[in-house]
């Protein structure tokens, strides 16, 4: 049972830890509640109550999670372990996310969790919630259906039939690509009404959060079980005693409704024995089971294209104690059927004293109720007001529970090949025993699983490093990619996935629009215009220039992609539309004009004509000069001494030869060039070159000529 995926790897990335922890059915059975985290999103697994506690004490371990940041909240099934807890959690704490569960699930859950606040034997100051309460969470709920994939947020699941009873669901979840399959309480077996549960089909699950109610258990052929339980019926009614059924108001009580109606129908002798159904949901949620026969086996189909099932001519219901008569044999099936409070409580206790009464169970025993207290048969039991009576009626034990034992799960877990496995709803030991015999039987196939039992508020803490994989779509698939060849376009990352298109397909398949950013930047400038074409040129090459605006000023554009203008007499405006190529432009025509703004060799624009003279007894006069020469408007040159101008020209040589390559000598006023090994002398006094290589004195006469022209006029 190998996996591409390894989650014992160090963890490299807080977000590809994956965190499982139980609120509730930890190493129990009973409040079914389990918190996913992954990459960011929270799931709640369940939100149910213990059976065996009341009031708040009942409720799963909420003070371990933030329910603000729960996204989503996925319900298996209507059994009060699983689902009792919702409307606690959605109108008393934080919760703001979203409600799932299948349609039948909802139409039963709003009746059962009413009945269930109606018999709750507790004050109204320790009531979990009320009926309004409870309709404004009816109300959040989304119903969904088998097979449906839904996508909140990035959080993928789909619904498959679990079985057990009708409407249940076990969960497959996808968040960043790994699945996580749920199964809630599901059972393997065919029942009267009910189809098995199905496995996902063509799916490779991760991690399988699995019951183990049983253990290690095997039912029995379920023929016999039929057998023994009409036969241990028919018993206690012909030595005229009552039959206690406690059961669940729903799930269980229909299987053996069918089972009972079918036992009198083919006994005439026990037509006199009425056979009563206590419960004030029962013809409620009858009118669900014939809505959604259809999601029923094939069996309970053809049947009803016949007849309804579901009217049952040998079953009275009783809406209330008034209404029974409570005088010679008969069965009974009132809920709960874990005897904790309600009618089935108050029958047994009516009757355990009478020898010729039996009690049968049927269904699975939480820790902690009186229906496991009595299968011990102890010799009295305390009532709910505190009494002492003695057990004198017969009590036996039948599952008709629509769990998996041990065969069926651990097949099923076969089936899944999820590498791992977490297995919550069990008593401590049962699960103790199952990992065992799991572990145990995947070592002798030689085959490698991970078995994880937390207990409440254990984490269980899984490790994926997932590839990451991303599609074209688009123009960009038009053609299949070359080994080594560039792809270039816009990747999308959207609920894990990653996808490349190209700009214009965003609309159509992200839903995304483009929008260009023009930048503009107005940067200080004070030498001439036409001095910075000049250093541009010789930076980027050849420069397009534009059509002068109306104010008669230049704009030149480089690479087709900046633009600098000029702006006023002692700025220029720098204009482009911004992507990250376009930028690195920008920075670079920016470093040239600052470069010419710092250096001193630069000439400088003055707002009036001025005259000055020279220090070394050479006055003469400026005044209107750049008019004279034909130069721009304004040039005039900075008041400089003859040693200033000879370091102007120094600097401009090494600007453009490199400093290591230059040296001077200011008492003759001369320059020295060496390039590999070739050596050029500059005569700053009378402006010659010297250099017996034509290349090196070629080069710098015409920079002697530039520097004359820029430094000196």
């Amino acid at each position: 049972m190998s996996h591409k995926r390894k989650a014992d790897l160090p963890v490299g990335d807080e977000a590809d830890l994956m965190e499982v922890t139980p609120l509730g059915a930890g190493s129990e059975v009973g409040r079914s509640c389990h918190v996913l985290k992954y990459k960011g999103k929270t799931v709640l697994l369940d939100c149910g109550i213990h059976p065996g506690q009341s009031g708040i004490s009942g409720l799963p371990f909420f003070d371990e999670v933030d329910p603000a940041t729960i996204d989503v909240v996925l319900i298996t099934h209507f059994h009060l372990d699983h689902a009792a807890g919702l409307p606690y959690f959605t109108e008393r704490t934080s919760f703001k996310g979203r409600i799932f569960m299948t349609h039948p699930t909802k139409a039963i859950f709003k009746w059962l969790l009413s009945d269930y606040v109606k018999v709750s034997n507790v004050g109204s100051n320790e009531m979990l919630y009320d009926e309004t309460q409870l309709a404004a969470c009816y109300d959040k709920i989304e119903a969904v259906d088998y097979h449906q994939e839904m996508n909140v947020d990035g959080i993928k699941f789909t619904g498959y039939n679990a079985g057990h009873v009708l409407g249940a669901a076990m969960f497959l979840i996808e968040i960043a690509g790994i699945k996580i399959l749920y199964t809630g309480d599901y059972s393997r077996e065919e029942d009267r009404h009910l189809m098995a549960a199905e496995k996902p089909s063509n799916v490779q699950t991760d991690v399988l959060i699995c019951e183990s109610t049983y253990g290690v258990q095997s039912h029995e052929p379920r023929i016999d079980r039929e057998r023994r339980f009409t036969s241990t019926v028919h018993d206690i009614v012909q030595r005229g005693g009552r039959c206690l059924l406690p059961v669940f108001a729903l799930g269980q009580a229909q299987e053996l409704l069918l089972m009972l109606d079918e036992y009198w129908a083919a006994h005439p002798e026990l037509e006199s024995i009425p056979v009563y159904y206590a419960s004030s949901l029962a013809k409620k949620c009858m009118t669900v089971y014939q809505t959604y026969i259809n999601m029923m086996n094939s069996k309970i189909r053809k049947q009803f294209a016949v007849s309804n099932p579901f009217v049952f001519k040998h079953i009275s219901h009783l809406k209330n104690m008034d209404m029974f008569d409570d005088t010679g044999p008969c069965v009974m099936m009132a809920s709960p059927g874990m005897l904790q409070n309600g009618l089935s409580r108050e029958l047994f206790e009516r009757w355990c004293t009478d020898k010729k009464n039996g009690l049968l169970i049927t269904g699975y025993c939480v820790e902690n109720t009186l229906a496991k207290d009595v299968m011990n048969e102890p010799e009295e039991i305390q009532t709910m007001n505190g009494q002492k009576l003695k057990l004198r009626m017969s009590v036996d034990y039948i599952s008709f529970s629509a769990h998996v034992d041990y065969t069926q799960n651990s097949a099923f877990i076969d089936e899944v090949k999820a590498p791992y496995v977490i297995l919550v709803h069990g008593e401590t030991n049962a699960m103790g025993r199952l990992k065992s015999a799991l572990l145990s039987k995947y070592h002798e196939k030689d085959e490698v699983i991970h078995i994880y039992t937390p207990r409440n508020t254990e984490t269980v803490k899984l490790y994926f490093r997932g590839e990451k994989l991303a599609r074209t779509i688009g123009q960009m698939a038009a053609s299949f990619p070359e080994k080594d060849n560039l792809v270039s376009g816009v990747l999308v990352v959207k609920d894990f996935q990653y996808t490349i298109m190209d700009t214009s397909d965003l609309e159509e398949y992200a839903g995304l629009q483009t929008t260009s950013v023009v930048q503009r930047q107005i940067v200080p400038y004070h030498a001439s215009f036409g001095l910075l074409k000049y250093h541009l040129r010789q930076m980027f090459g050849k420069l397009q220039e534009l059509e002068r605006d109306v104010n008669k000023l230049e704009t030149v554009r480089i690479f087709d992609t900046v633009d600098v203008k000029e702006h006023n007499v002692n700025h220029v405006m720098l204009e482009w539309t911004g992507n990250s190529v376009n930028d690195m432009v920008a920075d670079s025509v920016l470093a040239v004009i600052l470069n010419i703004e710092s250096s001193p060799a630069s000439v400088k624009l003055t707002k009036s004509d001025h005259t000055h003279s020279h220090t070394h007894g050479q006055p003469h006069s400026h005044a209107s000069s750049s008019k004279d020469k034909g130069g721009d408007e304004g040039l005039a040159l900075v008041d400089r001494h003859p040693a200033d101008e000879f370091q102007d020209l120094v600097m401009f040589f090494e600007s453009q030869f490199g400093g290591e390559n230059v040296s001077q000598n200011e008492k003759t006023r001369t320059i020295e060039i060496t390039m590999d090994g070739v050596h050029a002398t500059i005569d700053c006094v009378h402006f010659t070159v010297q250099c017996e290589a034509d290349a090196l004195r070629h080069r710098a006469q015409n920079v002697l000529e530039r520097a004359v022209r820029t430094c000196m006029e």
